[in-house]
Order: C-alpha cells, then structure tokens, then sequence
C-alpha cells in the first residue's frame, strides 16, 4: 500500500510539474488600446509630437504603416478586432449593438484565451462602454472613468478642451495604469492575457496642464485640406463627407486658430497616453515580462483633425479615418522594424494565437502577421477593409498598398479612386478618369471579396 501510494504521490508531482512547466512556457499577452489615436507619433514621423514611449514600443517590435480598422467608430471597430470578423458579419454598426445579440455563438479574444488556460484581465475600455464580454474575464478591472469637461483657454472651445493638475491622477487614464501595474505583480508568474484602455484622446481632449506647455498652438500644422466647415471635394460624392462632424466644432465654423488650439489638444493628449503607457511599459521590463510577453498595441480608429473641415471621426472612409497606428512585438523577434504592408486590426485576434501557440477558432475572418513580425517585408496578399453607415448611405473601402477605392451605396452612390502614393491627402478622385479603369476593376473585384452584409 505505502509503495502505491508513494507512486501516486510521485505521478502526481510530475503531472504538477508538468502543468507547471507548460504554464511557464506560455507566453503572454499585453495588448493596449488607445481610442481615437491617430498615427500622429514620433515613430510615425511626426516631429512635434513628444511621444517617447509609443517610440520605445515600436523599438521592440515592429511598426505597421498601413493598419486599417474596420470601421471609424468605437463599438463596430473593437467588436470586429475582438470578434476576429468584419463587420458585415458582426452586424456591429454603432455604438449600441452588443455582438452577442446576434451572435451568440462568437468566441471572443479573451475568451479564447480563457478557455486555453490564461488568466484573462481587463482595466480600462477594450470593449466599447456599457457593452463588455464580462463572463470572459477572469478579473474585470475598474470601471472607465472620464474627466468632466473643464473650462480651457479659448471661449469658443470652453467646453472642448481639459486642463488637469499634477500628473492627471483624477483621470481614469492614470488609474487605468495604476490598475494594470498592479494586475502585472499579481499575474507575473501565471500566463496572462492582460488588456488595458485608454480612453484619451477621444474627445474631450485632455492632459495635465504642464504637458500643454510642450506645444505652442501657433505652430500647430492644419492639414492642407484644411476648411472651415465639412465639404466633400470638388468630384468626390456628397457622402463621403457627412455634414455632422462628430464630437468637436459641432454647428460651428472653426478659424485656423481655434482649430490649432484643438490639435495642440489632442497632441498633449496623445502624449498623456504615452505617459501611462510608459509607466505600463517600465513595470514589464522591471518584472521581466518584456521576453515571455507578446505585446499588441493599437488605435481603434482614425480621427480627423480638420481635414476636409470635418473634425473627429464618425462615417468618413478617408485614409485619416481608417488607418491607425499598429505595433506588434514577439519576444526576440524583428525588433525596431517598419513594414509597409496592408493590415487590419481584425489580424490582431490570428496573430496572438500563432504567437501563443492557440488553436485557432472557427470563422476568423483575418490574416496573422507573425509572418511579417518575423520578416516585415515578406510577400502579403491580403488587403484591407473599411465599412461605414452614413445616415441612409453605406460606404465600402479597400486599400492596397497604393490604392484605396470606395463605393457608397454601391457604384451607383458615388465611388472614389486614390492614389495615396501620389496623393497622399485624397484630393482628386480618379474613379472617372478612363486611363485608370483597369485600376478601378481590379479594386472592385478584390471589394467583392468582403463578405455581405447580414
């Protein structure tokens, strides 16, 4: 009897054992959202902009320069990246939908991570506000807490523009990475999937004080599509530029220098960000996560600053409202690099299961990138797309490398041509012009291949 039970107890510590290693094995999972956020970084290119930690992530990874979401909106865009589905398929089109509704049987991001073992935490918003895959985390975080809007300095935009004290503290930015320290002494030596959410710089734009005096709004660059009010450029159908300009200038016409002083804003918001995300960033390397993590940061959406008069984002498919900043870092691999290839944050849900060695769910409708974390600019065939209702109007983008073409309530609603190479601020539409029909058959045929409408 003692000999079965001396065996028993020996199996049973080798199975432990076993269970132990395999964890330990495990790589885990950071993934980071900012909302709103513009590829407006240093890492981006963007001189003005103070923006050290977004830059010292990208030095671990690599850098996409041509991510696109799914939609230029909160809800739709995270129900998509976090569903790994389009959505045409999610049936995700504003801010109130809950994907489950509907799709009861969807296998979100973190519960795909659940199932296989992973601790699964959220601090901040990953899902849109109010609407949360909640039975899916192990630990559900904080609840998002926003500033109330403070008077700024321009009368006109008294209501728009937040000033903090100290450090920003109060906000539920700061707290969100307070929280997401902490989470990461508590999961240190367990495999993760820890998501943190920031919500600046979605409007109102926010910052401590001092980080305003950074940035002198005088010098602040307007786009050189800049207007006063929204209007679709001359050759280009009325849709592509709803008169409702979302959260700012609403009903106003807006100056060159009450539009600096809004982008002035949002860069001392954007580098708010970067502050929190630092803060995130030095607990990893300080713990030594940094090589048993992979790390996933994004921007849900573009944003427009003034381009084409519109402010903020809500129905555009323009280049400003589609692309958004992307940064994936595999421990020991390809770090510091760009590419250049055509992505689409709904490849962020394939990509953390090959790095972390998950099987992959049914339905994923993109494409991993661990290929080009490993080698930027390997071959890629996939293509991007953008969807977006517009009051009665809907629009369908895809974007090339080079291209992006767009139908509005089909061909028939207005369809835009781009040249981004050429044209990188989208001011001519060529989707008339007879010397690139080729072009534009070959783009319609690829839109054909984004799944319709359920």
């Amino acid at each position: 009897m003692f000999r079965r039970l001396l065996a028993l107890a020996i199996a049973l510590s080798a199975a432990l054992l076993c269970v132990r290693t395999a964890d330990a094995q495990k790589l885990n999972v950071l993934l980071i959202a900012s909302d709103d956020l513009r590829p407006e970084l240093g890492c981006y290119g963007n001189k003005l902009i103070d923006t050290p930690n977004f830059d010292r992530l990208a030095g671990w990874g690599v850098r996409f320069d041509r991510a696109n979401c799914q939609y230029p909106l909160c809800n739709p865009s995270r129900s998509s990246l976090l569903t790994g589905r389009h959505p045409n398929t999610t049936g995700v089109l504003d801010n109130r939908t809950y994907f489950r509704d509907a799709h009861p049987d969807f296998v979100s991001l973190p519960q795909h991570f659940k199932s296989h073992g992973y601790v699964t935490a959220r601090t901040g918003k990953i899902f849109h506000g109010g609407i949360d895959d909640t039975e899916n985390w192990t630990i559900g975080g904080e609840q998002r807490v926003d500033q109330k809007t403070r008077p700024g300095q321009n009368p006109m935009l008294s209501d728009r523009i937040v000033k903090l004290e100290g450090d920003g503290e109060s906000h539920g930015d700061y707290k969100s990475a307070t929280r997401a320290i902490a989470l990461l002494d508590e999961l240190k030596d367990k495999p993760f999937f820890l998501a943190v959410g920031f919500s600046k710089p979605h409007s109102p734009p926010t910052a401590p004080a001092m980080l305003f005096d950074l940035y002198d709004a005088a010098r602040m660059p307007l786009p050189p599509d800049f207007a006063a009010l929204p209007a679709a450029p001359e050759g280009f159908p009325e849709a592509s530029i709803p008169k409702r300009s979302g959260d700012l200038f609403i009903g106003r016409e807006a100056s060159r220098e009450a539009a600096q002083e809004v982008i002035e804003a949002y860069y001392a918001s954007t580098t708010f960000v970067d502050r929190q995300i630092g803060r995130v960033l030095d607990r990893v390397e300080r713990l030594g996560l940094r090589d048993k993590t992979v790390i996933v940061l994004f921007g849900d959406h573009g944003y427009h600053l003034g381009e084409k008069g519109k402010w903020s984002k809500h129905n555009s498919l323009f280049e400003v409202a589609a692309r958004v900043p992307l940064m994936v870092c595999l421990p020991g691999v390809a770090a510091g690099k760009a590419s250049p290839r055509t992505v689409q944050l709904l490849d962020i849900y394939p990509t953390l299961c090959e790095a972390c060695g998950l099987p992959l769910p049914a339905g994923l409708e993109g494409h991993s990138l661990v290929p080009l974390a490993r080698d930027p600019q390997s071959a890629w065939q996939h293509p991007a797309y953008t969807v977006t209702k517009a009051g009665q109007s809907f629009g369908q983008s895809v974007r090339t490398e080079r291209w992006r073409y767009t139908e509005w309530d089909g061909p028939s609603g207005g369809a835009v041509l781009c040249d981004l190479d050429a044209d990188p601020h989208e001011q001519k539409n060529l989707a008339a012009d007879p010397q690139h029909t080729q072009v534009v058959d070959e783009m319609k045929k690829l839109l054909a291949r984004l799944p319709a409408r359920k």
